[in-house]
């Protein structure tokens, strides 16, 4: 077993140094989120084959991932050595992006020989910090009207990109804070005062800083500026309300200047704001200035100006920034119209296919079509096209009738004809469409003109049939011959070949392969002419267009390369020493057969073993059977013979050398038989306690381990392990059922309040102590004697009854002369320890009156006696006369 084991290993270890595979993959690598581009991933190498094919340039390659992402690709560092990068094609984000990528790398040489192995990257998190929302981040200007009600003024809002879920909070606050403002702690800024405007200070410069649970921060700038208000009515000084404009305006063009005053601005700058109410998109108005500008393209001849060029509008005019006084004008604006649509097409160059057999006169081309003009005038609308110029063209193609725009063919566009192959069967023509009125807008058109080549000629093989001879003998990628087809087309396409039928056997589904595109037809694996001595295959060669198919006869040239095999093979024979000489041993005979050699080609040989050459064959050649014959006669007496078994190695050659020839006409081919003889010694030479000496034939058969039956030991070896794994999880499955199903000790508590058994019959009394208790109880059970419920400390073992109203007994008053000890005691170890004072250390007379309970009697239902309590509980008491004595 450990031979066979160490053979698979050999060979695995063999077929891996020779085949081409990569190095360090598969693998996992790490990489931190935001990586910028060209950032190294993996590193890995490249093991060529044993052939040292270089690698198909442009390999390795990743071919896929999973998810799909162009994020990495692979850099080579040298000719074996590689590298995976990142490219910055996508961004890796942990909090938004997938998390994991397995790339499939593959690689392949000029032999074909492939490898595919997956590397799995890993993004890595990357703590971020906070980030502003908008534009924030750059600061912000904020204005505040005077005399504002002090309060909410603006809301920070800033995210953590780690906090996907945004459930972490971030903290805000003010770097400068001032007594003007605060900052709440969800960044919300509230201002503490009430701003003048004429008191100075008219501006706040505030720096707001974002922390998140890492301690990172961010920070940004906020402008608080102060609003000066006003109460009078703006009014406007612009003298006109129409305004006549010419369409096709540049972007920009001033067109009004609306002018407007403030009485509230007297002896300062005018600080008023304009805007345009009406809902439009031509202009536009400055809100400081009042000017008026175009801002979309005005378009006489399109949309809604073509049915109606007057636009409304209305300006507003109102003190700056919040609040004040506004007032309102109409104004008009008439759009006028001019000749500024050239004449267009839709496009202006155009691509045509046609047929290299297509008759003369057909219409290639109409533009008129696709072409206009988009003025609304009928004189500005006309248009005409020019006569079409382009080298080769005007012998092919004509406008027809002139100024039309429509093009016809005159020519020949044979594809073979050898003109039509000088002009690339391309033709290129320039034309113009222009107005007829001024001034004169002109567009050039370009048409390109290509044949479209068709199948007027098959793809034919240069030969009807084709015969190859093949020896048998011939190694694997023998090339046994070469078909070629050809197509007189053009343009001429390559052609692909491959075997439709034939080039099979039952143990081989292809015997033959072909070149696609050489046609070289070649060996997959070693033919054999006793098997099929004719293979007839059928070639077939495709291009574009066509499909054709060849008859390849392969003949398969005999060759001996058969060896003789015999029946038996191996076998046992058992003789006795005085066998006589010319015995045909046990009428032992070889029967042989060759599929490749006659009868009569056999010559039979006994190799190492045939000591004293004891054994021949008869006949030993001519004959393809043969006997096995003792030919001297055993001589153990003497000494000349030591040896009682024997093991013949029998050598079957097909040499053909009966006929006197010193060499062989052809390949020489041996098999082997094996025999073991075992020579029986004579009865008078055997001590033996048999009263009567026999012959015994033994046929002995040895259990011998093939390397190929590795698969057993295997097998057995996977089973054992197996069920052993399956007998563990059984007995741990037992283990948990017998742990969840026995009752569990508690480990607090285990002893009772009271020992059963142990109880006399004594007489219960409550000693009361006045001291002051202040115990807290942080634990309850029950107890296992009584089952009355009563909590305890867990720290210094203080206990008391949960409710003793109702679990006390009410006992006699019974109290014996002497008997103040032994009431102590039983008050104090019939139930839980109470907690003591620090002067004196005695129970408190609370507790004690809380003790006396039920719990102090013993298994029989009588009183417990000092002797049933505990000890301990006994020396820290004290005892004292009952109130009733």
């Amino acid at each position: 077993m450990q031979k066979a084991v160490l053979l698979l290993v050999l060979l695995g270890a063999m077929s891996e140094a020779e085949a081409l595979h990569l190095i360090h993959l598969p693998a996992t690598s790490n990489m931190a989120e935001n990586s910028p581009p060209e950032t190294s991933v993996h590193k890995f190498s490249v093991n060529l084959s044993i052939s040292l094919s270089p690698l198909i340039p442009g390999f390795p390659v990743i071919i896929n991932s999973s998810p799909l992402t162009e994020a990495f690709r692979v850099n080579p560092l040298s000719g074996t050595d590689f590298e995976v990068v990142t490219t910055g094609k996508e961004q890796l984000d942990f909090e938004t992006g997938p998390k994991i990528f397995d790339l499939q790398i593959y690689i392949k040489d000029d032999v074909g020989v492939t490898d595919l192995q997956i590397l799995t990257v890993q993004v890595t998190d990357v703590n971020e910090p906070p980030q502003f929302l908008g534009n924030l981040a750059k600061g912000l200007s904020l204005y505040i009207v005077e005399g504002a009600n002090p309060g909410f003024i603006y809301q920070i809002e800033a995210f953590d990109p780690e906090d996907t879920s945004q459930n972490t909070p971030l903290s805000y606050f003010l770097i400068s804070p001032t007594k003007s403002f605060i900052m709440s702690a969800n960044g919300t800024l509230y201002s503490t005062t009430e701003f003048d405007f004429e008191a100075g200070n008219n501006s706040y410069h505030l720096t707001v800083e974002v922390r998140d649970s890492q301690g990172l921060r961010v920070s940004t700038y906020l402008e608080v500026n102060i609003v000066n208000i006003n109460d009078e009515t703006p009014y406007f000084t612009s003298p006109m309300r129409m305004y006549v404009i010419l369409e096709e305006l540049r972007l920009g063009t001033i067109v009004a200047n609306i002018t407007a005053k403030d009485p509230d601005d007297k002896g300062s700058a005018s600080s008023l704001l304009y805007s345009i109410t009406t809902v439009n998109s031509y202009f536009m108005i400055n809100q400081l200035t009042g000017s008026i500008q175009v801002a979309h393209r005005l378009d006489r001849d399109a949309g809604e100006l073509r049915h109606n060029p007057t636009i409304s509008l209305e300006v507003l005019v109102k003190d700056r920034p919040f609040g004040g006084q506004e007032n309102r004008m109409q104004i008009t604006f008439v759009v006028e119209d001019i000749n500024d649509n050239p004449a267009t097409c839709t496009k202006f160059t155009f691509s045509i296919m046609v047929p290299e057999r297509a008759a003369k006169g057909t219409l290639l081309l109409d533009l008129n079509t696709v072409c206009f003009d988009g003025d609304s005038k009928a004189l500005n609308s006309q248009f005409n096209f020019t006569a079409p110029s382009g080298v080769g063209s005007s012998s092919r193609f004509l406008q027809d009738p002139a100024g039309s725009g429509k093009i016809v063919l005159i020519g020949d566009l044979d594809y073979e004809n050898s003109s039509n192959l000088a002009a690339g069967n391309k033709y290129t023509m320039t034309m113009q469409v222009q107005d007829v009125a001024p001034p004169y807008y002109k567009n050039n058109i370009y048409i390109y003109v290509l044949t479209s080549p068709e199948n007027e000629f098959p793809l034919v093989f240069d030969l009807s049939s084709y015969v190859f001879n093949l020896s048998e003998l011939s190694p694997a990628r023998t090339q046994v011959g070469q078909v070629h087809a050809t197509d007189k087309d053009f343009p001429q396409s390559s052609v692909v070949y491959s075997i439709s039928t034939g080039g099979a056997s039952l143990q081989h589904p292809n015997i033959f392969w072909i070149n696609p595109q050489t046609g070289d037809l070649k060996l997959v694996t070693k033919v054999d002419y006793e098997t099929t001595p004719v293979c007839i295959l059928r070639i077939q060669a495709t291009n574009s267009e066509d499909t054709s198919s060849v008859t390849v006869t392969v003949n398969i040239l005999e060759e001996n390369d058969e060896k003789p095999v015999c029946i038996p093979n191996s076998y046992f024979l058992a003789i006795p020493v005085d066998l006589k000489v010319g015995t045909n041993i046990q009428n032992f005979k070889l029967q042989c057969t060759d599929r490749d050699s006659s009868p009569r080609s056999f010559r039979y040989s006994i190799g190492p073993g045939n000591v004293n050459s004891h054994f021949t064959f008869s006949p030993n050649a001519g004959s393809n059977v043969t006997r096995l014959l003792l030919a001297t006669p055993f001589d153990y007496t003497s000494g000349l013979d030591k040896i009682w078994d024997y093991k013949l190695l029998i050598y079957i050659t097909d040499d053909n050398l009966l006929s006197g020839r010193k060499k062989p006409e052809a390949l020489v081919e041996t098999g082997t038989v094996t025999l073991t003889i075992s020579v029986i010694p004579h009865p008078t030479t055997i001590v033996t306690t048999t009263p009567r000496p026999k012959i015994i034939y033994q046929i002995l058969r040895e259990n011998v381990y093939s390397a190929s039956a590795w698969y057993v030991p295997f097998v057995i070896t996977l089973g054992s392990i197996l069920l052993l794994g399956l007998l563990v999880y059984l007995v741990v499955l037992l283990s948990k059922a017998i742990y969840r199903h026995c009752p569990c000790k508690t480990g607090k508590h285990k002893e009772p309040l009271v020992k059963k058994r142990e109880m006399k019959n004594t007489k219960r009394e409550v000693v009361v102590e006045a001291i002051q208790l202040s115990t807290a109880f942080d634990g309850e059970t029950i107890d296992p004697v009584t089952g009355a419920k009563y909590e305890f400390n867990s720290k210094t073992g203080a206990r008391k009854w949960k409710d003793p109203l109702t679990q006390i007994p009410k006992w006699k008053a019974s109290q014996p002369q002497g008997a103040a000890q032994s009431r102590a005691v039983s008050a104090e170890g019939t139930g839980p320890p109470r907690s003591t004072t620090k002067e004196g250390g005695g129970l408190s007379g609370k507790a004690q009156a809380e003790d006396a309970g039920p719990g102090t009697t013993n298994q029989h239902g009588k009183p417990g006696s000092p002797k049933d309590r505990n000890p301990a509980l006994t020396s820290r008491s004290s005892p004292k006369p009952h109130p009733g004595n």
